[in-house]
């Protein structure tokens, strides 16, 4: 691995010391959902649900021989590995990942249906960017809950067609999300997955007679550059998808407010 072009010495030594410490990388995963470590699946996730084992902290201050009751030997030490920041895996340059993760971990059981949108929407809007950056495209997205008692729901949607374009997943999520239904859920982790990916050159954009579309991809370019500049938080297009429109559809679905 090298620095970047201009960086000192003393730079490119600080970056590569931080990115090849496995207790930096084990603190950076600790809040991540279980799932978003390779090899835990949907199916390893609810198995691992089950007995109280959510996010990659758990996994990682769960001991191994009771990792290995739950998962099997050689499932359990990877994850356990992995937990720790530890990943004896080749580096393949330019390989591509089969999947792109991201998640958020609530303070406190999360009951609000708006902050459950809002956050799936930063999970889009940080997914979308990754993908951008990659030269990569997702054929699907996968969401998971995990709730305040341990349990978990994923569902996936296949897309009509792969995109790397914010609002086009924000939309897949919006309704992954909308039909679970947790208006009175406690909900503790969100996390998406884009899977299937393809290069970007696969990517066929649908021509339209609305120029709506190509402004917020232009918009989205404009905004891509102004985050790598900047900062990475920058506000993405998906709010103009996921924004106004949406919340007020919301608003219009609530019973009137009782006053006491």
């Amino acid at each position: 691995m090298r620095g970047r072009p201009g960086a000192g010495p003393g730079a490119r030594g600080a970056a590569l010391s931080r990115a090849d410490d496995p207790y930096e990388i084990a603190a950076f995963l600790r809040t991540k959902p279980a799932s978003a470590l390779p090899g835990i699946g949907p199916k390893t996730a609810r198995t691992l649900a089950r007995y109280g084992i959510t996010s990659v902290g758990d996994i990682a201050d769960t001991h191994l021989p009771t990792l290995q009751r739950i998962l099997g030997v050689t499932a359990a030490r990877q994850a356990h590995d992995r937990a720790h920041g530890i990943d004896e895996r080749p580096v393949v340059p330019g390989a591509a990942p089969k999947s792109l993760g991201a998640g958020h971990r609530f303070d406190r059981d999360e009951l609000d249906p708006e902050q459950h949108h809002r956050t799936t929407l930063r999970l889009v809007q940080e997914l979308g960017a990754r993908l951008r950056a990659a030269g990569e495209i997702a054929q699907a997205l996968t969401l998971t809950v995990s709730y305040a008692d341990r349990t978990q729901t994923t569902r996936s949607r296949t897309l009509t067609e792969p995109t790397a374009h914010s609002p086009a997943l924000a939309a897949i999520a919006h309704e992954l999300l909308t039909g679970l239904g947790l208006q009175r859920a406690r909900v503790r982790t969100l996390a998406l997955r884009a899977e299937h990916l393809r290069p970007a050159e696969d990517a066929i954009h649908q021509l339209t007679f609305d120029n709506r579309d190509d402004k917020l991809r232009r918009l989205e370019t404009a905004l891509d550059k102004a985050a790598n500049r900047y900062r990475p938080d920058i506000a993405g297009t998906a709010s103009t998808f996921l924004g106004p429109a949406t919340h007020r559809e919301r608003r219009s679905r609530r019973p009137p407010t009782r006053t006491h």
